[in-house]
């Protein structure tokens, strides 16, 4: 196997930022064109060992705008073709699975995922524009390695809960299923771990992440409230399935001893970490991390 590369598609929570409805603090500064933030679109990441066949690791609804500024998944060769030889989806949020509708011309790729996440996809009829002639959907066993364009790529369980559209009543925000997972990627015995949903830091996520190399991890919002303290939302990060960045029981404070090379992903339009210069940034910066940038390429 090659050196794993991933371009980073999109480094922005489900709305993108600046979110198309909104004037928060942060938000009003994208709207008045402070060059201290920049736009991002929805999560989602493009890897490869071989810079000829790509994988994509959630697919965005942002996915069209994505494709135009990375070369590297555009057409090339071919009257009709794509470098995209698969998706790996990490849930089925809509900013997770709504990219899969701008790849029904008949393009043949694979999409992987949990049964809890392809029976999501199988219920919803919009789904069946892709041909099941050409795109195949496989099932992947947590914690049971795959192999993709050279890549050994595996799922593990990580605290979260349905999506947002499936939710009646209360939602169980810090299930471990099949519902909210992380992705490993291995390669040249290095490791790469995306994960852009946690409601928590079990021992056993702890764990995988001390032993990765590098690490993209969720950092929807800098405190659990922010979104209730600005007036934009009703409920706290924890309710939504994320945990704060800040607070002792927060992301900062569980992954700040880790060797590994750490960046935030997954940032709501909200957070103060997308303010270059600002004391949030400031902080998470003093501690090693990095806040992930649509275009970013990482080698490992």
């Amino acid at each position: 196997m090659g050196r794993l590369t991933a371009v980073v598609l999109g480094s922005a929570a489900g709305g993108g930022f600046p979110q198309w409805n909104c004037r928060c603090p942060v938000c009003s500064l994208a709207w008045a064109g402070d060059k201290r933030v920049r736009a991002r679109t929805q999560a989602s990441l493009a890897v490869s060992v071989d810079q000829g066949r790509w994988i994509l690791l959630n697919a965005s609804p942002d996915l069209r705008a994505q494709l135009a500024c990375t070369p590297q998944i555009q057409p090339k060769g071919d009257i009709r073709g794509s470098p995209i030889a698969a998706v790996v989806l990490t849930g089925a949020e809509v900013d997770q699975i709504a990219g899969l509708l701008h790849m029904r011309e008949r393009q043949t790729f694979i999409v992987y995922g949990t049964e809890a996440t392809l029976r999501i996809i199988a219920d919803n009829p919009i789904f069946d524009v892709l041909s099941p002639e050409v795109v195949t959907r496989r099932p992947v066993a947590m914690e049971r390695s795959f192999s993709v364009g050279g890549l050994d790529i595996e799922l593990f369980a990580v605290p979260g809960k349905i999506p947002l559209y499936l939710e009646h009543g209360d939602a169980e925000t810090a299930d471990e299923s099949g519902s909210n997972v992380g992705v490993e990627l291995r390669s040249d015995g290095r490791r790469l771990v995306f994960v852009p949903g946690a409601a928590a830091i079990t021992p056993a996520l702890r764990a995988r992440l001390t032993r990765s190399d590098i690490i993209l991890f969720d950092g929807t919002l800098f405190t659990d409230d922010e979104m209730i303290r600005n007036g934009s939302g009703s409920k706290t990060g924890r309710r939504m399935g994320h945990m704060p960045i800040d607070g002792a029981d927060g992301s900062l404070a569980a992954l700040r001893d880790l060797s590994a090379r750490r960046l935030y992903i997954h940032v709501n339009n909200t957070n103060p970490i997308l303010v270059e210069g600002s004391p949030e940034r400031q902080t998470v910066e003093a501690t090693g991390f990095e806040i992930a940038e649509d275009g970013m390429e990482i080698t490992l």
